[in-house]
């Protein structure tokens, strides 16, 4: 991290507090946290993880679709890294994955076998508030320094904070309610972005760039381009129509 000039480092933290406006987008602010993240850290991939109205963490965002699926792994498996973090509520390290079966007889073999070897999980919390939690992923065995840990903390807190500024929440409304209404987003942008996969013949990871694109292009919201394409195609035919 000390490559990442204080320039670069500030300019990501205005940019992560710049999400907090009245057109909030919640997918889209978590996406940018975790590459942010990576790319602060200069980690392979990143990945985040918030808890539903039962307590239970599920997915939310990555900033590969090799996160992607380790992250699905830890939720449906229950155990990992972020598991342990959000219950905790402090950072957990994990320099060596392929000693880590005794810690994560699951998940250890799981993230290696998708080539990571090293993770890094920090708490999305506001005082004693946890919601959630954020993966560091690396390809090769690492340790973050104090410093590095520090600063993740800090870009973890400023995004717990961002979810917890969405104007619902100022209007009063529970935070499970919130959680909820947002892990039900990311379920439609995962479907709209698995049709988009489909009907273009291109990767996950590329058709959620597409979907992402446009939506930031047209000045929409990326969950209602979701929604609207699983109910009708036709309706944003820049996105839906393949390419000859």
């Amino acid at each position: 991290m000390s490559a990442i000039s204080r320039e670069r480092l500030a300019e990501t933290f205005v940019q992560v507090a710049d999400t907090l406006v009245d057109d909030f987008d919640l997918i889209d602010f978590l996406t940018v946290v975790t590459q942010r993240a990576a790319e602060l850290t200069g980690s392979s991939a990143s990945g985040l993880l918030l808890s539903d109205e039962n307590g239970h963490l599920q997915f939310m965002a990555a900033s590969t679709e090799s996160a992607r699926l380790v992250e699905l792994f830890q939720v449906q498996r229950e155990e990992g890294p972020c598991q342990g973090c959000y219950r905790g509520g402090a950072a957990i390290r994990e320099p060596e994955l392929e000693t880590a079966t005794e810690r994560w007889p699951l998940f250890a073999p799981r993230a290696v076998r998708a080539g990571f070897h090293a993770v890094h999980a920090f708490p999305l919390r506001h005082q004693r508030t946890v919601i959630g939690a954020l993966n560091l992923f690396d390809v090769e065995s690492r340790v973050f320094s104090d410093a590095d840990t520090h600063l993740l903390q800090a870009l973890a807190d400023v995004a717990t904070i961002g979810i917890l500024q969405e104007r619902t929440i100022r209007r009063g409304e529970l935070l499970t309610e919130q959680l909820q209404r947002a892990l039900n987003s990311r379920i439609t942008v995962e479907q709209a972005k698995g049709a988009l996969s489909q009907l273009h013949a291109v990767t996950p990871d590329m058709a959620f760039e597409m979907l992402r694109a446009y939506s930031r292009r047209n000045h929409y919201r990326l969950t209602d381009v979701a929604d609207a394409l699983l109910h009708d195609q036709a309706s944003h035919p820049e996105l839906t129509v393949a390419a000859h």
